[in-house]
């Protein structure tokens, strides 16, 4: 087997490679916190929470694994709090408010099944951090997954009211799906020493699974235009720079603060 040459180039590329799930996992544990006393009941309040953890769990993982691979003396904390908008590299799908509980299921959904595919795939990486991370998120992920199609099911199929909320709620998520699958920011080279999962070789499944959790919950597959991508390249919306100025605010303020 020949060996793979590794370029700084090719070393970046695995930075902003393993950076971009970090900060999809960053990002949706923010936004699941904030369901924390806002769900609808007291067993959902503790069942996000807990998503939210193990998302932060992965984030962490990763960030400190992209710090290792980078070679500058970076932590977790140091990626998390001290890195400004552009230069975090996750899909637009996770950062949006999501303060409608059908819109938050809808979207765990998607992301659930995405990292499911995802971490399956990359148990196989030539990385072997990548992939211890990758077999331990698959566990928390199948979970996640269970969760959210649980509650499309409920909501789908329920009453007049909540078939059409969970509805809209799928087809506001759906016009960023598109992006999950993109590659265009990807290197190449990644793929062909078996460090990364191409983005493109996950649609067939990831789409397939989606389309059976939504037609079970009586609901329709929403026919939209996808947005446009860019989250990986460090193009976001206008609603990143508002979720990081509440995250970061208290180490910003306090720089070097330990307690």
């Amino acid at each position: 087997m020949t060996t793979p040459r590794i370029t700084p180039r090719t070393t970046s590329a695995h930075v902003d490679y393993v950076l971009g799930l970090a900060d999809d996992a960053l990002v949706s544990a923010q936004r699941m916190g904030w369901w924390i006393s806002r769900a609808p009941q007291l067993e959902e309040d503790l069942a996000l929470a807990n998503i939210g953890l193990d998302l932060l769990g992965q984030a962490r993982s990763l960030l400190s694994h992209a710090g290792r691979l980078e070679g500058e003396g970076r932590d977790e904390d140091d990626l998390a709090y001290w890195r400004d908008e552009r230069d975090f590299r996750n899909v637009k799908l996770v950062e949006r408010p999501q303060d409608d509980f059908g819109v938050a299921m809808a979207r765990l959904l998607v992301l659930s099944t995405w990292q499911s595919e995802l971490y399956a795939a990359l148990q196989r990486s030539s990385d072997p951090v990548l992939a211890a991370v990758a077999a331990k998120a698959s566990k928390e992920v199948a979970y996640h997954h269970d969760h959210a199609r649980q509650w499309v099911l409920r909501l789908g199929d329920g009453t007049d009211e909540s078939h059409a909320r969970m509805q809209a709620a799928l087809d506001a998520e759906w016009p960023w799906v598109a992006e999950l699958f993109d590659q265009s920011h990807l290197d190449p080279a990644l793929v062909a020493e078996g460090v990364a999962v191409a983005p493109e070789s996950l649609r067939e499944p990831v789409l397939r699974r989606l389309g059976d959790v939504v037609r079970e919950a009586t609901l329709e597959v929403p026919e939209v235009a996808p947005r446009v991508p860019g989250g990986r390249a460090g193009l976001h919306t206008e609603h990143l720079g508002r979720l990081l100025a509440e995250m970061q605010h208290l180490t910003r303020s306090h720089p070097g603060a330990t307690w």
